[in-house]
């Protein structure tokens, strides 16, 4: 599918704010381009893993919308395209000008391109490649599987709109703790399953039924989805919509099973409040492994689980700036 591309030249000051304008005039997604310096802590809070060099911040900034093209090439709707284009930038034009009385908009221009959806995933491949975690090779689809990784337990999965590929180092550390702490046959919790790998990569170990919850309902797509691709059965999994902490009656769910091992792959904040009641969801001596920790919190996260009279720390496992917390029920 093609679009047309608007990259409208503002200013660092006023990005926020034209951004917000395009919402209220029904533009549900833009894209910010500046020359911000990025802090370490905000790098930490977004997940972001790196960051590419950039020059000096020169002030400008660049916001950009999209709107669909004619899809059959009809000269009607292309026109009828064209015309409510045009009036919304008119309306665009006239806010930026009145705006600039009080902000500096900057030059205010708009430029118009086209794009294509097939660019923009052939652009987010060039970033994404195989990589290990123990025995595990993790790879996307359209990477061909190389000889020298033959012998590894194999997980294909494609960044998706809302979830990771798992290469972030918090979804390592929890691959490590199953790994080395699941045993064939066990059953596992996956709470905050996001795109499912945590369960695909039990579901690789061994283990048994594994049940998953995420208060996102795009977690049940995107993981029913990597299950087939993995051609992983799913008749012995269960997926839940949830907030694990506020739902009564998913605690109660989860209570009447039991399982060997829980997984939780969230923050720090989450984590602390689930170390609270999490026994209940454990078999004696069963396991809780939680990552997604920054170090910061880990302190923290240990007197969670310490203040759980059921539960002892078992194991910390580190990975630069990130924690996981291994806790077994007494």
């Amino acid at each position: 599918m093609e679009w047309n591309k608007y990259r409208i030249k503002t200013t660092t000051e006023a990005e926020d704010f034209v951004a917000g304008m395009l919402l209220e005039l029904g533009i549900t997604g833009v894209q910010i381009e500046d020359n911000l310096q990025i802090s370490k802590e905000d790098m930490e809070a977004q997940f972001i893993g790196y960051l590419a060099d950039l020059p000096e911040d020169d002030g400008v900034a660049y916001v950009s919308f999209y709107t669909s093209k004619a899809r059959n090439n009809r000269p009607d709707e292309q026109a009828s395209i064209e015309a409510a284009d045009e009036a919304l930038l008119e309306q665009i034009r006239t806010k930026l000008k009145e705006a600039n009385s009080f902000i500096n908009i900057g030059e205010g221009s708009i430029v118009k391109s086209s794009t294509k959806e097939e660019d923009w995933i052939n652009n987010w491949k060039k970033y994404f490649k195989g990589f290990t975690v123990e025995n595990f090779y993790i790879k996307p689809t359209w990477q061909k599987l190389e000889p020298q990784y033959a012998d590894y337990k194999l997980i294909e999965i494609d960044p998706g709109t809302a979830f990771g590929t798992g290469k972030h180092e918090t979804t390592q550390l929890c691959i490590t703790g199953l790994a080395k702490h699941l045993r064939e046959g066990n059953s596992v919790l996956d709470i905050g399953c996001g795109s499912g790998i945590l369960s695909l990569v039990a579901k690789k170990l061994g283990a048994g039924h594994v049940d998953m919850s995420d208060i996102d309902p795009a977690a049940i797509t995107a993981s029913y989805e990597n299950f087939e691709v993995n051609n992983e059965p799913t008749d012995d999994i269960e997926i839940v919509v949830g907030d694990i902490i506020g739902d009564d009656e998913l605690k109660q769910r989860y209570e009447d099973k039991k399982y060997d091992v829980v997984v939780a792959n969230i923050l720090a904040d989450v984590i602390i409040p689930i170390a609270g009641f999490v026994d209940r969801f454990l078999k004696p001596g069963g396991l809780f492994i939680s990552s997604g920790i920054i170090y910061m919190k880990e302190d923290d996260v240990v007197d969670a689980v310490n203040n759980n009279d059921n539960l002892e720390v078992v194991e910390l496992i580190a990975q630069g700036d990130w924690r996981s917390v291994v806790a077994r029920r007494k």
